[in-house]
């Protein structure tokens, strides 16, 4: 069967109602709408849902953003606190411990920039409080934060760094951000993942490493994920796809041709696809042209509403009075 590359619960979901015409079960889903912005909780309660899912139990909120969100500020900013709030109903730690917050991703490919560039736009604040005593009062959270790089440049395991920082400086959250992979073009930099069950680092361009979990790091990790880009294979299936529904449609129902388009197979169209595309573009990635301006943007909204999630008790105007 082929293998349909994503990262995004939602969209496994999705799949499984469109093949079964029903949710699956040991899943519960519900969407709202909070300032246009569409939220989607999916929780997976049971064994038989994460089987299905192929995802811990847990829960994932899914953000899809408006259009024009990266062109818009004021949107930008309605989505940022609509993250803030979906990240405070997963942050269940008093205001005065410390929050670790992790970029993964390598900052030399922009598709896979994401993570450095929302810690380089964060409020740090861990140093503070020996640095400015009079400025920072407790309701001010200590934050700190690290982009530790990808193992093809620092020859170091992600998790091997970051398992080691929890260790020393005992912080009571670990926030990761990585890049994902969807299914659908129209999801790439249009959708935010949060989950309170880690991360895989890399795993959307199939490159797993040691997981970034509660049971690995013995505190609770938050993950947060945007799609940046989608594998070619899903790509041309999807058009192929397309084609022949329509040629169904415009064809003669109960004809030769009809029934020859009718008689498809799509799980093994889908491999024959994937097979005779392997050896032209491997496992080619496909990212939006205007790449570097949307990963710019969906950092800073994932930063802002990381900002304003960790400082409750603070607003954004004196949040940015910290920032570069």
């Amino acid at each position: 069967m082929f293998d349909v590359r994503t990262d995004l619960a939602v969209e496994t979901r999705e799949m499984y109602k469109s093949k079964f015409n029903r949710e699956i079960d040991g899943v519960i889903v519900e969407e709202r709408e909070m300032d246009d912005v569409k939220v989607t909780n999916v929780d997976v309660i049971d064994e038989n849902g994460a089987k299905v899912m192929g995802k811990p139990i847990g829960r994932y909120v899914t953000l899809d953003i408006p259009e024009y969100t990266h062109y818009d500020g004021t949107i930008k900013d309605q989505v940022a606190h609509v993250l803030a709030t979906a990240l405070e109903e997963v942050i269940k730690i008093p205001e005065e411990k410390t929050a670790l917050v992790v970029g993964l991703g390598n900052w030399n490919v922009t598709p896979d920039a994401l993570g450095p560039q929302v810690v380089e736009k964060l409020m740090i604040t861990r140093h503070l409080k020996k640095v400015m005593p009079d400025a920072i009062d407790d309701s001010v959270r200590p934050v700190c934060a690290i982009a530790p790089g990808v193992l093809g440049i620092t020859g170091i395991e992600t998790g091997e760094i970051i398992r080691a920082l929890v260790e020393k400086i005992h912080p009571s959250l670990v926030i990761c951000i990585d890049a994902l992979a969807s299914r659908r073009l129209e999801r790439v930099a249009r959708t935010i993942q949060i989950s309170n069950t880690g991360i895989s680092p890399g795993a959307g361009v199939g490159n797993h490493r040691m997981k970034l979990n509660e049971e690995t790091l013995g505190v609770p990790v938050i993950a947060i994920g945007v799609p940046t880009v989608v594998d070619a294979a899903t790509i041309a299936n999807d058009a192929m796809d397309l084609v022949l529904d329509e040629m169904i449609n415009q064809a003669e129902e109960g004809k030769d041709f009809y029934n020859m388009l009718k008689s498809i197979n799509k799980n093994e169209k889908s491999q024959l696809i994937k097979t005779l595309l392997n050896p032209y573009v491997g496992d080619l990635m496909v990212t939006p042209k205007e790449v570097d301006d949307v990963i710019d943007s969906v950092a800073k909204i994932i930063s802002n509403g990381i900002n304003i999630a960790l400082q409750p008790n603070m607003i954004m105007e004196d949040i940015n009075k910290f920032l570069n």
